[in-house]
């Protein structure tokens, strides 16, 4: 999926995956892929999304080629509430479903009015990273990327 800012500028590429720890070689490739796919401009923000972990690449701009990721978060204080509602667990979880968490969790980030202020660790890379307020106010468009 894409999610666009308020201008309707491309800010951020999505792609979920439900599995989990995944090697750090095989996310660098699908993150490559991403960066390198003729079906999309250039985005500020590639995110790979996992059950336990999510991979961010910031200011991908003026890059020719991506590296390790900016930021590697354990995704498991994020997305345990959400399996804890739907009555699985991660391991159990369908990938559509799981895309849908992780569309919820996203759209709660857009439509947030108080994002930023609230005190939740496990979200602080969204505030140093930018993408959070770059995001802010903005929508979704769903796509196959990888």
């Amino acid at each position: 999926m894409s999610v666009y800012n308020r201008e309707n500028q491309l800010i951020l590429i999505v792609e979920v995956k439900r599995r989990s720890n995944p090697s750090l070689p095989w996310v660098l490739e699908l993150g490559w892929k991403i960066f390198e796919s003729k079906n999309f401009p250039k985005s500020p923000y590639i995110m790979l999304v996992f059950t336990d972990s999510i991979y961010l690449w910031s200011n991908l701009n003026h890059q020719k080629q991506i590296a390790e990721p900016s930021y590697i978060i354990d995704a498991t204080p994020i997305f345990q509430p959400y399996f804890e509602r739907a009555g699985v667990t991660a391991d159990q979880i369908n990938p559509q479903s799981f895309e849908m968490i992780v569309t919820s969790w996203l759209r709660e980030i857009i439509h947030s009015q108080t994002f930023g202020k609230e005190s939740d660790q496990s979200q602080q890379w969204l505030v140093e990273s930018g993408l959070g307020t770059a995001i802010a106010g903005g929508f979704f468009q769903y796509e196959d990327i990888a």
